[in-house]
């Protein structure tokens, strides 16, 4: 399994919000290319990067650091928020991105990721965020009626790369991860699942890690800044 150490991006910041609401921002760093080096150099993999004030604007807001930790870690990153279109897309690729993360538009318009997985085949990820077992969209603003397991068995075919799945009512609030919704998911499509929100202990990463190889990763962020969870301890677990 993959730790993927998260870096929210809010007016150019790094931050964590609490349960999703941009106005309960905690920023951690005023550099988050720096941060980002600090996880690459303790040996992380991979980066999850999230353009907060693009997932609400539906276009790219915080590209000036996203580019600059592409410059400088020379690890793969992933990247949602704010990529609605083809161009969006091409763009970060060619930037340098290894995956994009399609959430809002993987429910409005599923026929752009099909698309897209043609396209860029090997770096398109589905983001699905659920309150209650329910899709969220637009930065977790509008709900809707779409269940996430039926969303998820919708791109079984398309070619997607991964299935980034956040419990919202558990991110950042440290309060463990939804390790049975996970498992659910994981275990009812064939495409690779990486856990996000609540990850707040190294017990968690053990719960998460036990639901077998369907779960591909985790994502951390809060648990990481506070140091509820020891970087080089959660590594050494995950890759056990």
């Amino acid at each position: 399994m993959i730790l993927y150490p998260a870096i929210d991006l809010k007016d150019g910041n790094a931050v964590r919000l609490y349960k999703g609401e941009m106005d309960q921002a905690t920023v951690f760093n005023e550099n988050p290319a720096a941060q980002a080096l600090e996880f690459v150099n303790a040996g992380c993999e991979w980066l999850h990067l999230v353009d907060l004030n693009g997932a609400f604007a539906g276009e790219p807001v915080n590209a000036a650091p996203v580019e600059e930790i592409l410059k400088q870690c020379k690890v793969p990153a992933q990247l949602g928020g704010g990529i609605r279109d083809m161009a969006t897309i091409e763009r970060w690729l060619d930037k340098g991105l290894s995956r994009v993360i399609l959430g809002t538009v993987a429910v409005e318009n599923p026929d752009l990721v099909r698309e897209a997985c043609k396209e860029f085949a090997g770096h398109v990820a589905v983001g699905i965020d659920a309150r209650n077992g329910r899709v969220a969209t637009k930065g977790w603003a509008e709900e809707t009626d779409v269940m996430v397991i039926d969303l998820a068995k919708s791109f079984e075919d398309a070619g997607v790369s991964a299935i980034i799945y956040t419990d919202i009512n558990r991110d950042g609030a440290m309060q463990g991860p939804n390790v049975e919704a996970t498992a659910e998911l994981a275990n009812a499509v064939s495409i690779p699942v990486i856990a996000s929100g609540g990850v707040s202990s190294l017990d968690d990463l053990h719960n998460l890690k036990n639901c077998g190889a369907a779960l591909n990763g985790a994502i951390s962020g809060r648990a990481l800044y506070d140091g509820a969870i020891d970087l080089a301890e959660a590594l050494s677990v995950l890759k056990s």
